[in-house]
């Protein structure tokens, strides 16, 4: 595939009527270098963050070995392109089928879990044709944690409470050959903190339960640069860890893990739009909230932006954004900071769509086609390029 030096050779090259995706397996290749080489465990990558065949060979060719999948087709997907991954199904809620064809078909053996029943329905689904139990089973128990610190909330569908979660540790011990817990902080942690109070209601429940440990999985949350979001360097945020790690009553050879998904792919990606039409400071553009603009439209998020023309020289202008469909649904408030003579046939550049950008985009309407192209240029923003500042401190806990 031909490689672009970047988002404006392309518009000179294609000008595309259609959104075009620009992909930057070298910044991919970045982020998940940076994981395996800094953080103090074992990194998996959330691939419901974004699902390319292409973005899963970049992340193993550069030392991601584990993925966390969370369907039975992700299961399918990572395994057809990734034979030798190991693959853990971290979905509290499966379908007994789901789990019956990942654990004989696919040879996943860690599963997640909040609740008596899913317990029973692993153990039940995994057990062999002459109804022996599995001897095999990697089981992680999901504990509710606050997600106070973070962007996105993702505190009220999964977790047990920690009144709970002794008795589940408990039982799941039972059948587990290598017990584990788990928990996410939410998507945009903007604090190391987060994790701070993760882990103190982890100790809380490993101590009432009273069982060995074998794995903590601090999950996913780790943030990545958007406007009016710059967090701190993530070394400080795996520093904490480490050290509240390093204090939890578990078995002395216990592994840490996360599963980072926005961190290693956000800068994958940006895209490429046209303005068809401007009426005073709302443009429209030719991809939006059923697109990969999902989460501009409907929660608000803010991605960088820049003009692609040349001759665009005059002040900035906030301006917000209509999509391309039929549905008023499809408009993104921003505001976006664009030179304020841009016009219909102008191009912009939108960034960091890399994480769940691409991987929401729908055909509703009959939109959604978009090309991919590889670009050899920076992100629009960067935690990996150098570019912001990395030391680390000790006093991580009272950071912005």
């Amino acid at each position: 595939m031909h490689i672009h030096p970047d988002a404006r050779s392309v518009v000179r090259a294609l000008a595309p009527d259609e959104p075009v995706i620009l992909n930057r397996p070298h910044a991919a290749a970045r982020a998940a270098r940076f994981f395996v080489e800094t953080f103090p465990g074992r990194s998996l990558y959330a691939v419901k963050a974004n699902p390319s065949p292409d973005l899963l060979r970049v992340l193993w060719d550069s030392g991601i070995t584990h993925y966390d999948v969370a369907s039975i087709a992700e299961v399918r997907l990572v395994r057809g392109v990734l034979p030798e991954a190991v693959l853990c199904f971290m979905h509290p809620v499966k379908a007994a089928g789901a789990i019956r064809e990942a654990y004989f078909e696919h040879g996943v053996r860690t599963f997640s879990l909040d609740t008596s029943e899913e317990l029973e329905k692993i153990v039940a689904a995994t057990r062999g044709a002459d109804g022996t139990r599995a001897p095999d089973l990697q089981l992680c128990v999901r504990l509710r944690v606050s997600s106070d610190y973070s962007e996105l909330s993702l505190a009220s569908k999964f977790g047990c409470d920690l009144t709970e979660a002794p008795g589940l540790l408990q039982e799941s011990r039972q059948y587990a050959d290598w017990l584990g817990v788990c928990f996410h902080v939410g998507s945009q942690a903007m604090t190391p903190f987060a994790y701070v109070q993760a882990l103190e209601r982890t100790r809380a429940a490993i101590a009432e339960a009273s069982v060995v440990i074998d794995m903590i999985d601090v999950g996913g949350g780790f943030p990545s640069v958007y406007p009016g979001m710059q967090p701190p360097p993530l070394e400080d945020y795996f520093a904490i860890i480490h050290r509240q790690f390093e204090a939890l009553p578990i078995a002395y050879n216990a592994e840490l893990w996360c599963e980072p998904g926005r961190a290693l792919c956000a800068e994958y990606s940006s895209l490429i739009v046209r303005v068809e039409k401007r009426r005073g400071d709302e443009l429209y553009i030719n991809d939006g909230a059923y697109g990969a603009l999902f989460d501009a439209a409907h929660i608000g998020w803010k991605f960088p932006v820049r003009a692609l023309e040349d001759d665009l020289i005059k002040p900035l202008q906030d301006f917000a954004f209509y999509g391309p469909t039929c549905d008023d649904a499809d408009y993104m408030a921003g505001p976006f900071a664009l030179p304020s003579d841009i016009q219909a046939g102008d191009y912009i550049e939108i960034g960091m769509l890399g994480a769940y950008g691409a991987a929401m985009k729908t055909d509703f309407n009959g939109f959604g086609s978009s090309p991919a192209v590889l670009v050899e240029d920076e992100p629009m923003a960067s935690l990996y390029d150098g570019s912001l500042r990395r030391e680390v401190r000790d006093n991580v806990v009272s950071l912005r």
